[in-house]
């Protein structure tokens, strides 16, 4: 069970990493892709703006936060 657990904390860690909020809006984005594109519609221009959301709300918060 150890060795099974270890390989989830390291997916948890890789995945959602410092921020969670992050891998939510990455999966968010995703899925909406994702969807959108299995319903006909070309989405290839949500990805690149969600992205630029994401970066700034990473930058926003770690400009906040205070230097150890």
């Amino acid at each position: 069970m150890s060795a099974l657990r270890s390989f989830g904390r390291f997916w948890y860690d890789f995945v959602v990493g410092d921020d969670w909020k992050l891998a939510v809006g990455a999966v968010a984005a995703i899925a909406v892709a994702f969807f959108a594109t299995h319903h006909d519609v070309n989405a290839w221009w949500e990805m690149p703006p969600s992205v630029s959301i994401l970066l700034g709300i990473s930058l926003a918060h770690a400009s906040r936060r205070q230097p150890t």
